[in-house]
């Protein structure tokens, strides 16, 4: 039963545009055009249970959106033949968007739940505000992924009116470039190419080939080298100084690459080259970071030159602003994640670096991290999770090495808890005995993991089968990889158990679309990463090691699965946007209770955000289900 009061009296207009003023995508909306939606809506109350739209009512021909009370959808089970509710809409929420746009039926019956007022939108008037409204087209076309845009462009409003976007770290490098560097060939000499430098007032030139493609570089950093070390005379030729091959990057490549590459190598500058490897310029850490007062590169290579613990222990400050900084200039959650990442490679080297100075064991090995920054998506909360794969000399035996390495590693193990990464309460680390392995115990290790799926060993495989090298030989663990990816996709039963296992962690909704609290933590809570961010990660690790995908990130798994054609690339792209403001939600969370000086929690009450927030938490849980659905078909569970 539905009834339709007149809706042109003024005061009608101006609360009906009141309401919708709350509530995306209404809220981005101009005046004109919430007034056009106000004055041309009708407010439709139907009782509980009262069918709103069927599929057998043809060709939807209105808009809706929830102003009071519920609705649920139904779709019936083919196996039993029963109704079952497969979602909910709430208060502000539009529907039936697809079959709308599709000009179509909706396929699912929608009712009422709950004594329930909608707002209505007649055809005609839906169109003209499809047509005329960017925001509402936009939404209409792209559901929540649209509304998350939005917050991002909101988010970066305030930094773009002082640094400009052309310098966002989201731009191609050919934005930053100097078009024109300043080059020489190898044979000239080391007092030309300085004069060169300082008439044209840049720190660095290239040294290009009769091509112009780049073979070296010398910065103002090699000349403050030579002078001090008089390692070749002014008349030798810039070739016997310059550092030869320069990292070079294409100039579609964005400034968020080369920053990356900088603060892990520790150098100021980057070649730009064009299809046929020809230099077109140059890009230096200045270019990056200094309109944005964010310098990612010095701060890596204070960290990677620090000669003191006590100076690591203090620069984990800096983490903490550095990321302050990049949130709120609108980098994304995938990129402060690995800028968090990349900091903390480059202290778990210094570390390293420190305690071979102390005491060098003298013995060939690969440290190895896991979970996490095994993934590079840690954040500020993170533990250890750490492992040492060693190699054999000879005359020496597996355990006496092992003797050597693990008072080396209790080392390692402490200096890193004081600079922050707390030690694991699962002992998952380079200092236990069963952890500090060769080539060949790592790989009869996993032939065990794999061939006995028991109960523990898929626990372990959230940890270990995400796993990276940080320092040492990256060859030895390439191999062992290759070999664990094989035998993985040869062995359908561990894929089917890894999959039930995942499937142990499901997103925090209830079949009504309400949040399912966290069992632990403060009382109406949700746990960001386990309830949250679990079941993505969980999933896509069995679609990716089942096709032979080699990364251990998340997001980038998801891009390789769909270029795969494992995963549909509009799902995939929904997958990555929700993991993403999951991801992004937790880490605001993180920097609140830092500037309250309070203890790190990945617990948050979803009350105390903001109703746009809440919103797209919900739709990326649901997403979320939408992937474990897949899991479910994939492997019939």
């Amino acid at each position: 039963m539905t009834h339709s009061p007149d809706n042109q009296h003024p005061q009608n207009t101006r609360a009906i545009m009141g309401f919708l003023r709350e509530h995306a995508p209404f809220s981005f909306m101009d005046e004109a055009h919430l007034a056009h939606f106000a004055e041309h809506a009708a407010l439709r109350f139907y009782a509980d249970n009262d069918v709103v739209l069927s599929p057998d009512d043809g060709t939807v021909t209105d808009f809706y959106i929830v102003k009071q009370g519920r609705i649920r959808g139904e779709r019936t089970n083919p196996k039993n033949g029963q109704a079952e509710t497969t979602f909910e809409i709430s208060l502000g929420e539009c529907f039936p968007l697809a079959a709308l746009i599709g000009e179509r039926p909706t396929r699912t019956l929608h009712r009422a739940s709950g004594d329930t007022f909608c707002l209505s939108l007649d055809h005609d008037s839906f169109v003209t505000l499809f047509s005329e409204s960017d925001p509402f087209r936009d939404f209409c076309l792209r559901g929540v992924s649209s509304l998350l845009d939005r917050v991002n462009q909101h988010i970066r409003s305030g930094a773009m009116e002082s640094i400009g976007t052309s310098h966002s770290l989201d731009a191609p490098l050919d934005r930053f470039a100097l078009r024109n560097p300043i080059v020489c060939s190898p044979d000239t000499p080391i007092r030309k190419a300085v004069a060169l430098m300082h008439e044209n007032s840049v720190g660095s030139i290239i040294i290009t080939d009769d091509e112009r493609k780049p073979i070296g570089i010398f910065t103002l950093r090699d000349l403050r080298t030579l002078v001090a070390e008089a390692s070749a005379p002014l008349e030798a030729p810039i070739s016997q100084v310059m550092t030869a091959k320069p990292t070079c990057l294409p100039a579609h490549a964005d400034a968020f690459e080369a920053a990356m590459k900088m603060a892990e190598h520790h150098f100021a500058h980057v070649c730009i080259k064009d299809s046929e490897n020809r230099l077109i310029g140059v890009v230096s850490e200045r270019d990056l970071f200094s309109l944005q007062r964010v310098d990612l590169v010095h701060l890596a290579r204070t960290i990677g030159t620090a000669t003191h613990l006590r100076t690591l222990v203090s620069l984990r400050s800096d983490v903490s602003r550095l990321v302050d900084t990049m949130l709120a200039h609108g980098a994304d959650s995938g990129q402060v994640v690995k800028i968090i990442t990349t900091l903390n490679d480059v202290t778990v080297r210094r570390v390293l670096e420190l305690n071979r100075q102390r005491h060098d064991p003298e013995i060939s090995f690969t440290w190895l991290t896991f979970g996490s920054e095994g993934r590079q998506e840690q954040t500020l909360l993170t533990d250890q999770d750490n492992g040492i794969l060693f190699s054999v000399p000879d005359g020496m035996t597996e355990d006496q090495v092992r003797e050597r390495l693990l008072p080396f590693a209790e080392s390692v193990n402490k200096d890193l808890a004081e600079c922050g990464f707390t030690l694991c309460k699962g002992n998952i680390m380079a200092s236990n005995p069963k952890l500090c392995l060769s080539g060949r115990e790592w790989d009869d290790w996993f032939i065990r993991f794999i061939d006995a799926s028991t109960p523990q060993n898929l626990v372990y495989s959230s940890i270990f089968l995400d796993m990276r090298a940080v320092y040492g030989p990256m060859g030895p663990l390439t191999e062992l990889l290759d070999k664990v990816l094989t035998r993985i996709q040869k062995n359908a039963l561990f894929q089917k158990m890894l999959a039930e296992n995942a499937l142990n962690r499901r997103p925090p909704l209830t079949m009504f679309r309400s949040f399912r609290y966290a069992p632990d933590g403060e009382p109406h809570t949700l746990d960001l990463k386990r309830q949250g961010l679990s079941p993505f990660v969980e999933s896509v690790r069995v679609f990716a090691l089942a096709h032979g995908v080699g990364a251990a990130n998340t997001l980038e798994r998801i891009d390789q699965l769909a270029k795969k054609g494992v995963f549909d690339t509009k799902d995939a792209n929904a997958w990555k946007e929700a993991y993403s403001l999951i991801q992004a939600i937790r880490m605001r969370a993180h920097q609140d209770l830092l500037d309250k000086q309070q203890p790190l929690s990945n617990y948050i009450n979803p009350d105390h955000l903001n109703p746009l927030d809440r919103r797209i938490l919900r739709e990326s849980f649901r997403q979320a289900q939408r992937l474990q659905q897949k899991l479910e078909v994939t492997y019939q569970l």
